[in-house]
């Protein structure tokens, strides 16, 4: 994944535009609300639930990472990071309206959020962008989905990171490192870890997943089926789950200024 923390400034004003289909939307459209603004030439999606479930009420936001020219790690089979992500993320999307939950994707295709030429960092502009699409969405609870590599092919399994800071952060990601390790049985047990990443300091409870290695041949398979992919979706939505069936859970950091 090799996700950049940049120190970011406040997220720039947003540019209103038409929305633009994409392939990875043919089951289910989403909702572009006109009221909600997204960076052009893309409108946030916004996907409604799909049926009642645990989560019926709840704002969940996706962000898949990377996108666009930023295809971030490439796995032995010759695909970018950012195909693992989407596909992932979209599996997710549909597990949790499934279950009620409204679901913000800060990208649902193949894109960045980053003009072609902006007068900022490329990669500074669409973590911005993807902030403010997060928060002005309203959402609750934030998971950023990414893959991992290593200069050892033997290291696999999923690695869930956090905020320092953050209580509610840790213990998200807590969550949904048990879950993920038990679904998913790697033979060695990691535990969530702290990772200065600026998708876990919008001041709301967040995790940046990183769901395998692609780096381990045999790993990199695995996330290539969409039964593995699918199995992953699930492990986070029974986090997800257990997070709001809390009745006091820990309070999020307030947001950091980047």
């Amino acid at each position: 994944m090799l996700a950049v923390a940049w120190l970011l400034a406040a997220a720039p004003s947003a540019i209103r535009a038409s929305a633009t289909p994409t392939e990875y939307t043919k089951n289910q459209a989403p909702v572009y609300d006109d009221d909600f603004i997204g960076p052009a030439p893309y409108k946030t999606p916004l996907y409604l639930p799909t049926a009642d479930g645990a989560l019926s009420g709840r704002i969940i936001a996706i962000d898949a990472g990377h996108g666009g020219y930023d295809g971030g790690a490439k796995g032995g089979a010759g695909l970018w990071e950012k195909t693992y992500n989407l596909q992932i993320s979209l599996a997710l999307k549909d597990q949790l309206t499934a279950q009620g939950a409204t679901v913000i994707m800060t990208r649902d295709g193949d894109y960045s959020l980053a003009d072609f030429r902006p007068a900022i960092r490329k990669k500074r502009q669409d973590m911005e962008r993807r902030a403010q699409l997060v928060l002005a969405g309203g959402a609750e609870l934030l998971v950023s989905i990414h893959q991992n590599e290593y200069r050892k092919a033997s290291e696999h399994g999923p690695q869930v990171f956090y905020r320092a800071d953050c209580a509610a952060g840790k213990a998200f990601a807590a969550l949904v490192q048990t879950n993920l390790n038990a679904e998913l049985l790697p033979s060695s047990h990691r535990k969530a870890n702290v990772g200065d990443f600026y998708t876990n300091s919008l001041g709301i409870p967040s995790a940046l997943i990183e769901c395998g290695f692609l780096s381990n041949p045999t790993e990199e398979a695995n996330l290539r089926d969409s039964a593995y992919q699918r199995r992953i979706a699930s492990a986070i939505v029974k986090s997800i789950t257990e997070w709001f069936a809390q009745e006091n859970p820990p309070a999020a950091a307030a947001r950091e200024n980047r």
